[in-house]
């Protein structure tokens, strides 16, 4: 629920006091259109006629009250309470004078000062009359004043009640539901208790505003005729207060703008540092991924080539493998001629004879075939049977080598 006792922000100070500033005026001028009686009549006045010789000069002393009732009475038309209207003075009339009698100078005299006198009575009296009727309407003003300004707080306080009040009975709502998914016939029960505390809280708080209410009419009834006499010095603090508030709410439009403008500035700035460590963050990133890229192409050059040198450096060992195997078996292949030709009996009478043996061995160094070209029998019979005595023959340790020497072809000449 709400915290009502939290004070109110500047705003809705100024708020409040405007709204029930307005609510004053507008409810002081329906009383005053209200309350307002039009002008009674003046008063007849019996006028005394008296010959101006019986009358003595009279000096009348102007005093600020030189004004008729008439006039008083129109300057007051606006009044909010009927004046207390004195009954007029009784002028005393002289009776009519017998034509046959001489006047009595002196009594004429007597009854024009104190018809005189009765009419500056008057005239004192119907000042007396407009200052009561000023005090009145100061008076009706002042009770308006507070009783828009009890009516205005009272609505305030009965509405933030109900609100509060709706407030609770919304979250109590919202709990008896969920709680209603679990257990729903415990759920119901809670409901209408919780319903009636709530509606036994809302009467209670109803019957506590009345009190108020009827309170706050008492004492503004009591404190009507004290605030009367500070009238004047109250609607001076009340506008001096209005100036200060409304200075106070331009005051607080220009810094909330201020505000608003330094915090926009604010996040333009965060925004902007924001999006520079963002791109730097995928500048890096980039980078990286570029880097990554590029080393993994380099390792992978790297690879081809190191791949490359190993099968050049391969194919150049086996080629030199190759190439030594050759030699070896050519050596190899040597040997063996010279070891035939140690054990060749060279046949008589064959001096010049030419033969050419293909001789194919084993991997042990033995003799699987022999092929002899010739065309002197004797002489192909004698190489072929140096070829076979000259058996084994001693092969090369090297495979390669000894797959070469296998197979090998001698020419013989006779000599």
């Amino acid at each position: 629920m709400k915290d009502f006792t939290k004070p109110q922000s500047k705003e809705k100070t100024i708020a409040l006091g405007f709204t029930i500033g307005v609510h004053v005026v507008a409810l002081t001028g329906l009383l005053f259109l209200g309350m307002s009686k039009p002008l009674e009549p003046p008063k007849k006045i019996t006028t005394v006629l008296v010959k101006p010789e019986d009358l003595k000069p009279v000096t009348r002393e102007v005093t600020e009250f030189d004004e008729t009732a008439h006039q008083n009475v129109a300057e007051q038309i606006t009044q909010t309470a009927e004046p207390s209207v004195e009954p007029a003075p009784v002028i005393p009339v002289a009776p009519p004078t017998p034509a046959q009698v001489k006047p009595d100078t002196d009594k004429a005299a007597q009854q024009a000062k104190a018809a005189a006198e009765a009419m500056q009575k008057a005239e004192q009296q119907a000042a007396e009359n407009a200052k009561v009727a000023a005090a009145n309407k100061l008076k009706a003003q002042a009770e308006a004043a507070e009783k828009a300004k009890a009516d205005a707080a009272n609505k305030a306080k009965t509405e933030a009640a109900a609100k509060a009040e709706a407030d609770a009975k919304r979250k109590i709502d919202q709990a008896e539901r969920a709680k209603a998914e679990k257990v729903k016939a415990d759920a119901l029960r809670k409901a209408e208790a919780d319903k009636q505390r709530a509606e036994a809280a809302a009467k209670a708080k109803i019957d506590a505003a009345n009190k108020a209410k009827a309170d706050a009419a008492a004492k503004a009834k009591t404190d009507a005729a004290n605030k009367a006499k500070a009238d004047a010095a109250a609607k001076a603090k009340a506008e001096a207060t209005a100036k200060a508030k409304a200075d106070a709410a331009n005051k607080a439009k220009a810094d909330a703008a201020a505000k608003a403008k330094a915090d926009a500035a604010n996040k333009a700035k965060v925004d902007a540092a924001a999006k520079a460590k963002a791109d730097a963050a995928n500048k890096a990133k980039a980078d990286a991924a570029a880097k990554a890229k590029a080393d993994a192409e380099a390792r992978e050059r790297a690879a081809e080539e190191a791949k490359a040198s190993a099968a050049k450096q391969a194919a150049e060992e086996a080629a030199t493998k190759k190439a030594e195997a050759k030699k070896i078996a050519s050596t190899a292949k040597r040997d063996f001629e010279n070891k035939i030709k140690r054990a060749w009996d060279i046949p008589s009478g064959s001096s010049g004879q030419k033969a050419t043996a293909r001789v194919t061995l084993s991997d042990s160094g033995s003799v699987q075939s022999v092929i002899v070209n010739s065309s002197d029998p004797d002489m192909k019979a004698s190489v072929e049977a140096a070829v076979r005595a000259a058996a084994p023959y001693p092969m090369p340790s090297d495979p390669d080598a000894r797959r070469e020497a296998r197979t090998f072809t001698s020419s013989f000449t006779a000599k």
